[in-house]
């Protein structure tokens, strides 16, 4: 006697179909602003494109993108039945959604219309990482976070790459050359670099503050609702009368 086969839910096919197309868009739209960048860098005569390349690999929106990227591969390969993902997994699901959703609120209160020192900013490019992706990991995450183990602590877990990014680029700006204008410091946004500040590394401080706050702020936020939606689907159905 053959079994039947257990067909995916409506819901299961949009979150594969979703997450394959958004993580080939993350690496299309990475792939594309490097290529648009090292062709500018070249026009421009820098004396360094490694360098640059350094530079373009030290945003928190590419490393958090590539993040994201990574982690849906690993959805979209669970749900096709490869690699089994357990807490482990959820945690880090937890920590892309978190980097993602903060690069789309910073970016987008701070940043839309700013030129970023990468280099020629490519349009589409610059859409995927900042708003589109972002959203599409937010939904993402609201759709399926019934099934993640998360807990309030893992919030600390969460914190921790963004203060190890603020570390490094705030030690390594100072003395970073910016090929783009000959300054002896560079940083990748204008919040971090203490020139653009009144009060210098005062203002730098506070803003990272705020920054921090943020992350802190949407990962509780995400795993107040993984766990309302996992005690929702976890209630026993009311009995008919």
């Amino acid at each position: 006697m053959q079994s039947t086969p257990i067909r995916a839910s409506p819901l299961r096919r949009i979150l594969l179909v979703g997450r394959a197309v958004i993580a080939l868009a993350i690496l299309a739209a990475i792939v594309g602003q490097l290529i648009t960048s090292i062709g500018y860098w070249t026009a421009r005569g820098d004396a360094s494109i490694p360098l640059d390349l350094l530079n373009f690999f030290s945003f928190f929106t590419i490393e958090s993108n590539i993040i994201a990227m990574v982690v849906l591969a690993v959805l979209v390969a669970a749900q096709l039945g490869r690699p089994r993902i357990g807490r482990r997994f959820d945690v880090l699901l937890l920590c892309a959604s978190t980097y993602m959703v903060v690069t789309g609120i910073v970016y987008n209160t701070l940043l839309r219309g700013i030129e970023l020192p990468q280099g020629a900013t490519l349009g589409w490019s610059n859409e995927v990482l900042h708003l589109i992706a972002p959203l599409w990991l937010l939904v993402d995450w609201l759709l399926s976070s019934a099934k993640r183990d998360v807990r309030f602590a893992d919030v600390s877990i969460v914190a921790i790459f963004p203060v190890v990014w603020l570390g490094y680029t705030l030690l390594r700006g100072p003395s970073t050359l910016d090929q783009a204008t000959g300054r002896d410091w560079w940083y990748p946004y204008p919040f971090l670099d203490p020139a653009t500040h009144a009060n210098g590394y005062a203002g730098v401080a506070i803003m990272c503050v705020i920054v921090a706050a943020t992350v802190l702020l949407v990962a509780a936020g995400l795993v107040a609702v993984s766990r309302a939606q996992r005690r929702r689907a976890d209630a026993p159905s009311p009995i008919p009368a």
